[in-house]
């Protein structure tokens, strides 16, 4: 049996045809990032590209799809192109250790792609990446906050400018509208209020800062949970999927 026939199944022929010759960028492969890249591998997708320039590091264990023991100080990038290449080793895989900012945000995006998720976890650099998709005809996804959250029935989907309850959305939302993009941006967020308000008290005290990128703003680790981060994720290939198959 085809390693994909369950899929074929589900969603027939031509679909699976679309998604073979089909092309996805997945920016951040962190604890949303990851499991997109693993909802696309397996649906598969003929052409992913994978960017982040960061390491696996031992706080990552408990949320990241690629952090396990044995991949401590590997890039992501490396540990998520083996990874797509054993489940389908006809994908192509264009693997970037890149930093996302202003200079590198429009290279990333070359050449174009059908579908952008953007896992980015850094305002900054998020805003910098939909600043240029959104002048494209590239179908750009987004995650919002997962952190904090531990309601699955909560999570939603919806254009940017639907989006509420999420801080971190409210934010981009805020940065966007400054360079005059309001809409056409599909976000996965959450109408939960962020858990805030325990977690410095919970946080061990064994915790470190390693989660500061070595580049960008020094942010304090926020609680986080892989069963929320990981949905969201999965629901961002979902959306990337059923666009690129017109489902």
């Amino acid at each position: 049996m085809k390693r994909f026939a369950r899929t074929e199944m589900l969603l027939g022929s031509q679909a699976m045809a679309r998604l073979r010759n089909s092309r996805v960028a997945v920016v951040g492969l962190g604890a949303v990032g990851s499991y997109a890249v693993e909802g696309l591998a397996r649906s598969g997708i003929g052409h992913i590209r994978i960017v982040d320039f960061d390491e696996v590091r031992a706080s990552n264990i408990n949320r990241q799809l690629y952090a396990l023991d044995s991949t401590l100080g590997r890039p992501k990038v490396e540990i998520a192109r083996e990874r797509i290449l054993d489940i389908n080793p006809d994908c192509e895989v264009d693997a970037r250790q890149e930093f996302v900012d202003a200079a590198t945000a429009p290279s990333i995006l070359e050449p174009p792609v059908d579908v952008l998720i953007d896992a980015i976890d850094s305002v900054s650099p998020k805003v910098e990446l939909l600043s240029v998709v959104a002048g494209t005809d590239i179908f750009a996804l987004s995650s919002m906050g997962a952190a904090s959250r531990t309601d699955p029935g909560l999570v939603r989907v919806g254009d940017i400018s639907e989006t509420e309850a999420c801080p971190l959305a409210r934010r981009i939302r805020k940065l966007l509208k400054r360079r005059g993009i309001g809409t056409g941006i599909r976000c996965v967020y959450s109408i939960e209020a962020p858990g805030t308000a325990g977690d410095a008290a919970r946080r061990p005290e064994n915790v470190e800062e390693e989660e500061a990128l070595e580049r960008g703003r020094k942010r304090a680790p926020i609680g986080s949970f892989s069963c929320l981060t990981g949905i969201f994720g999965l629901v961002a290939a979902r959306e990337a999927i059923f666009h690129l198959t017109h489902l």
